[in-house]
C-alpha cells in the first residue's frame, strides 16, 4: 500500500466488478443467448437481475467506480439497463473465457488506473434480499482486503442445498473484525443430500456465493501462482485497453486464454495456502439457477403454491403447485399436478417438475448437437 492511499479509507478505494455472463442453460428456454438470465426480470419486480445488482452497490461505490464485464453482443443491452454505467467501465469479451479472465482483466485495468484500487466482484444474476446486510458484510470484507487478505462472502445455509457449493470455515479473525470473519480451510463441491445435510447439523460450512474481495494486484498475484502466462496476456491487454492498439492485442490475446474458473486460479489456493478469508454474512442470498429456485423465490417457500412469472400471464389452477412461466397470451390451465413447472414461450413449450428442473440443462446440451441451436 502506498503512503497516499493509506490516508484514504479502504472503502473509497473500492471498484464494484459485476461479471455478466452464462446463459443459464438451466433456466432455458427463458434464459436464451440473446436473453440471458441476468438480463431477465425473475422476482416480478420489474428490474433485470443486472439492475436490482447495481443498486445494490450503489451505497457502496458511485457509477465512476463500478465496472460490468460482458460479452460484446450483450454490450447494448448492458448500456441500455445501466445508463449510469461510464463507458470505459463497461469492458466487454469477444467470446466467453469464464471468470478467471473476466475478473482478473478487471482486476489487470484497475491495477493500472489506481495501484491500491480494491475489487469487489460480484455476480449479475444473483437475488439477495437484505440490502443493508449485503452491505455490511461488503465494507467488513474491504476491510479484511485492505490488509492483504482475499476475502470472500458466504452465506448462512437455510437448507441442505445440494445446487451450491460449500465454504469450511476456520479460526474466527477479531484481528480482522469483532465477529463474522473467519478463516477458510476449504472449498467444497456441490455436495450430494446426505453431505448437505451434514454440512447444515455440524455446522462451520457456508454457502458459497462466488462474491470475492481484494486489492486487485493482490488477486493478480494469487492468479499468477497458479496461471503465469494468463495474467501475463490480461495485463498486456490492459495496457493497451484504453490506447489504439487496444482491439488489435485484445483481437491477438483473447482467444489465446484458458478457460477457467477463478475458483481453480484464487480462491483454493489462497485458502491452502492461508491468504483466505470469509465474511459470514445474514441476508437471504439465492443464485436462481433453476425454475425450482424462482419458483421458491417467488413463494417464499411455500410449496404448496403455485407461482406465475409473466406480464400478463394467464392461468387457471385447481389444485396445483409448482410455477409457470408465460410469454405468450394463451391461457395456461392445471388441474390437480403438483410441483410443475411450465415454460410458455412464443416458439417453446417447456413442461417438467420441479425436483427435475436441474435436468433442463441436459436438453440445451442435446439441441446443441441435434440442430436445435436455433431455439438456444
Amino acid at each position: 500500500m502506498t503512503e497516499s492511499s493509506a490516508r484514504i479509507p479502504a472503502i473509497e478505494r473500492l471498484t464494484c466488478v459485476i461479471p455478466a455472463g452464462g446463459v443459464g442453460s438451466r433456466l432455458w428456454p427463458l434464459s436464451r443467448a440473446n436473453a440471458p438470465k441476468f438480463l431477465l426480470d425473475l422476482t416480478g419486480s420489474g428490474d433485470s437481475l443486472l439492475r436490482a445488482t447495481w443498486d445494490r452497490l450503489a451505497p457502496l461505490v458511485p457509477a465512476e467506480r463500478t465496472m460490468v464485464v460482458t460479452g460484446i453482443s450483450h454490450r447494448d443491452s448492458v448500456a441500455e439497463q445501466l445508463p449510469e454505467l461510464l463507458g470505459e467501465n463497461l469492458v466487454t469479451e469477444s467470446e466467453p473465457k469464464d471468470s478467471s479472465s473476466a475478473i482478473g482483466l478487471a482486476a489487470a485495468i484497475l491495477e493500472l488506473r489506481d495501484p491500491d484500487a480494491i475489487l469487489g466482484s460480484f455476480a449479475a444474476d444473483h437475488v439477495i434480499r437484505g440490502d443493508v446486510l449485503f452491505q455490511r458484510a461488503v465494507t467488513t470484507a474491504v476491510q479484511a482486503a485492505d490488509q492483504g487478505y482475499i476475502a470472500t462472502i458466504g452465506i448462512h445455509p437455510s437448507h441442505p442445498a445440494t445446487g451450491f457449493g460449500y465454504i469450511s470455515t476456520g479460526d474466527a479473525r477479531r484481528d480482522l473484525a469483532p465477529f463474522d470473519v473467519y478463516d477458510v480451510t476449504e472449498f467444497v463441491e456441490k455436495p450430494d443430500a446426505a453431505q448437505a445435510e451434514g454440512y447444515l447439523s455440524n455446522g462451520g460450512y457456508l454457502w458459497n456465493a462466488g462474491m470475492f474481495i481484494a486489492r486487485a494486484s493482490v488477486l493478480l498475484e494469487q492468479m499468477a501462482l497458479q496461471q503465469p502466462a494468463l495474467v501475463e496476456s490480461l495485463r498486456e491487454i490492459a495496457a493497451a485497453w484504453d490506447t489504439e492498439r487496444g482491439a488489435d492485442v485484445r483481437e491477438r490475446l483473447w482467444p489465446t486464454l484458458p478457460k477457467i474458473a477463478i475458483d481453480y486460479t484464487v480462491a483454493e489456493p489462497a485458502a491452502s495456502a492461508g491468504k483466505m478469508v470469509c465474511v459470514a454474512a445474514h441476508f437471504d442470498w439465492d443464485d436462481v439457477g433453476d425454475f425450482a429456485s424462482v419458483a421458491n423465490l417467488l413463494t417464499r417457500g411455500r410449496g404448496s403454491d403455485l407461482a406465475v412469472l409473466g406480464d400478463g400471464a394467464q392461468v387457471l389452477s385447481d389444485a396445483s403447485s409448482g410455477i409457470v412461466v408465460s410469454e405468450s397470451s394463451r391461457l395456461v390451465a392445471l388441474v390437480g399436478v403438483e410441483d410443475v413447472v411450465v415454460v410458455d414461450t412464443a416458439d417453446v413449450l417447456l413442461v417438467t417438475s420441479k425436483s427435475r428442473a436441474q435436468d433442463v440443462k441436459n436438453l440445451v446440451s442435446r439441441m446443441k448437437v441435434t440442430g436445435g441451436g436455433h431455439l438456444l
